[in-house]
């Protein structure tokens, strides 16, 4: 936290109006949220800008730099900006790529509110903008050789195109032949710290001195793929994983008894008595865990493999149906290159420049905002697409065409 340069200071209430999608030299905005004017500002280099912000509270008439977290718009030629609500402000840029083009800057949201009370500063959070939504990650649960990673391989293999998994990181070395990214990220102690601490990480856990987790990102990843996310995950994971925003569904996996589960484990052959014996009392606590803690949606009794494998299908929505390849949700929005921006209701009308000729831009369309999902430190899902005849803006909404 710190004070800005003296010149942002300068005519503060003439330089800044109240409203939205104020544009100036430098690309600067200004947004009120509050008591607070957050100036959404870029530093130029050969006219393609990187984009930065700083908050003037006023009623301590001061200037203050945030900590700024999550993964921060690339580099454009210019923006807009709209208030939302009184917690997020949707950052529109040009000379962007169309899967890169719309960004919300939270200000006053859950996970914002929860970092503030971490760090004791100003923090302010980006969250990419994703258009259509996503499938509920899968997290499932069970006891060692309770036959979840069977049914997992199970349901990759009859379904290979919906189903994908989040890659951990770790702060261990790679071992031979592990690749970064594919069986690991791996990753520096403090770098992986700093994430958790600034809560990108859904769960971790720390083994033989190494640290090891599931971060948002990764499981976003996967949905931006295409695919339906799995996570397998042990109980105390699951339930970090319910205590976090990440909305999915939890499914606990279960023997059909203590002395079954045991059976298996012998059948397996991979472990000594002791190691079988550490299983059972750990599985044990699991077991009660995953029936009564409320951490799970469901719970399957693993008795026999093919009916519960059946059970999973119908839990997700496959029994009966032949699924087609999902396509990725993180579809681009083609926005024109220069635009003004206004909002009405949920929906942002996004239209172009008018041209010198003066005649109407054929390319405008409407951002929907009305079904927005997640957030920081993931993507800002739910937002829909329409284009817009460019006769019918004065008569308001006539004339949207959903976009395909």
């Amino acid at each position: 936290m710190g004070e800005a340069p003296v010149f942002y200071v300068e005519n503060l209430k003439d330089r800044f109006s109240n409203g939205f999608n104020l544009r100036f030299k430098g690309f600067e905005t200004s947004i009120d949220v509050g008591d607070k004017t957050f100036v959404i500002g870029s530093n130029n280099n050969d006219s393609i800008s990187s984009i930065e912000v700083q908050i003037y509270d006023k009623s301590r008439r001061k200037w203050v730099i945030p900590t700024v977290l999550g993964t921060e718009p690339k580099r454009y030629e210019g923006h807009s900006a709209i208030l939302l609500n009184e917690d997020r402000i949707m950052v529109i840029t040009w000379g962007s790529t169309p899967d890169d083009c719309i960004w919300f800057l939270e200000v006053d949201t859950e996970y914002v509110k929860q970092q503030k009370k971490a760090s004791g500063t100003e923090v302010i959070a980006w969250s990419k903008g994703v258009t259509g939504d996503a499938e509920k990650p899968v997290v499932i649960s069970g006891p060692s050789g309770v036959g979840k990673g069977t049914l997992i391989n199970m349901l990759m293999k009859e379904f290979p195109t919906m189903f994908g998994f989040s890659v951990s990181h770790t702060t261990r070395a790679p071992r031979s032949m592990e690749k970064n990214g594919v069986h690991y990220h791996f990753t520096e102690r403090s770098i992986m710290e700093k994430d958790i601490k600034d809560g990108k990480f859904l769960e971790f856990a720390s083994v033989h001195g190494n640290l090891y987790g599931t971060s948002i990102e990764a499981v976003e990843a996967v949905a931006d793929s295409g695919k339906r996310c799995i996570l397998d995950i042990d109980v105390q994971g699951a339930k970090s994983v319910r205590a976090s925003s990440l909305d999915a569904v939890f499914i606990f996996i279960s023997p059909p008894s203590i002395a079954k589960l045991e059976e298996r484990l012998h059948l397996r052959g991979t472990e000594t008595e002791e190691q079988i014996q550490k299983r059972l009392r750990n599985a044990k606590a699991e077991i009660e865990q995953g029936k009564s803690s409320g951490i799970f949606d469901h719970i399957l009794c693993n008795d026999h493999l093919e009916k519960c494998y059946d059970d999973l299908k119908k839990l997700l929505g496959l029994d009966g149906t032949t699924p087609t390849n999902p396509k990725p949700s993180s579809k681009g929005i083609n926005l024109p290159s220069k635009h003004a921006a206004s909002k009405i209701n949920n929906k942002i009308l996004v239209k172009s420049e008018t041209p010198a000729s003066g005649n109407p831009s054929k390319n405008s369309i409407v951002l929907d905002v009305s079904l927005l999902k997640g957030g920081a430190p993931g993507r800002t899902r739910g937002l829909n697409v329409f284009t817009i005849d460019p006769n019918p803006f004065s008569d308001c909404l006539n004339g949207i065409h959903k976009l395909s």
